[in-house]
């Protein structure tokens, strides 16, 4: 991960300001690398500001801070790297508090911070590469069907929850602008692109395979033999079958997962990921 660049160009008022800042963490009796730390972190923060063309507000704001914040949620740092940054502001705002420059709060660490639960900071289980590109060789064989096909697909190209995909009715496809519109927890809506690939085996799908079907009738798009609506059961027996031909641990959440992961590896930012994969908040996603 390529760390902010630090700046040696900041106005003269935010370099006076650090070398009071620096001062007053020394009185605090932090060590010498804790104070290069959170001195590092403010001037990147400064740094950000004057990229901005903000160089010249001076005190920040809460606002600036917000800006900020989302900018290092995009950066995808790990989560204790975050979280560090903003504890260096939060000590930054009380100094200048102190120093009468600010009068009040404009970093909330409670708020700011990301926050997860007990040991879940760990490393997300998404498919390689190589296991993608086995995964639908292995449904483009002629014994597989296309529904079976869509499936994967679908999961993997627009990260949906296993819930989710079954409840895909044909109102919620837009195949004239490649759009798929997705109800998600709480009644929440979502639209999705669609990639060309994916919109064309949907099409494909009905006007054969599931035309054949005796549930043609039915809103929804994934129908099986006895029923006018995919059961999630039968899509992880479906994926476990998969998985077992293949050698693989394939299960719905993982195409979620390598869903987010590939869009953050193509440089899309955080936020939009969060929107794309329904998460309500963005620490979610992060």
């Amino acid at each position: 991960m390529t760390s902010l660049a630090m700046t040696d160009s900041l106005p003269k008022t935010n370099n006076d300001h650090l070398d009071q800042f620096r001062q007053y963490l020394f009185e605090q009796g932090l060590q010498p690398a804790t104070i290069a730390s959170y001195l590092s972190d403010v001037r990147q923060f400064h740094g950000f500001l004057a990229r901005m063309g903000e160089s010249d507000s001076y005190p920040p704001t809460r606002w600036h801070v917000t800006r900020y914040r989302s900018h290092l949620l995009d950066q995808r740092l790990k989560v204790a790297t975050f979280n560090k940054k903003i504890n260096s502001l939060a000590a930054y705002n009380r100094f200048l508090n102190e120093q009468g420059i600010l009068h009040g709060r404009i970093v909330h660490p409670g708020r700011d911070r990301i926050t997860i639960a007990a040991g879940s900071e760990r490393e997300v289980d998404a498919f390689t590469d190589e296991e993608v590109t086995r995964i639908l060789f292995h449904v483009q064989q002629p014994s597989c069907s296309m529904r079976n096909r869509l499936i994967v697909e679908l999961l993997l190209y627009t990260g949906v929850r296993v819930s989710e995909l079954c409840h895909i009715r044909l109102v919620d496809l837009d195949l004239l602008t490649r759009t798929l519109r997705v109800t998600g927890k709480g009644g929440t809506y979502r639209e999705i692109p669609l990639r060309p690939e994916l919109a064309e085996s949907i099409q494909r799908y009905l006007r054969e395979e599931r035309k054949e079907s005796r549930f043609t009738d039915s809103p929804y798009l994934l129908v099986s033999q006895r029923a006018p609506k995919m059961h999630r059961d039968a899509i992880n027996r479906l994926l476990t079958r998969i998985g077992r031909e293949l050698g693989i641990a394939i299960y719905p959440h993982k195409f979620r997962h390598t869903f987010c992961t590939h869009l953050l590896r193509k440089g899309v930012p955080l936020t939009t990921v969060a929107k794309l994969a329904g998460h309500a908040s963005i620490q979610t996603t992060s």
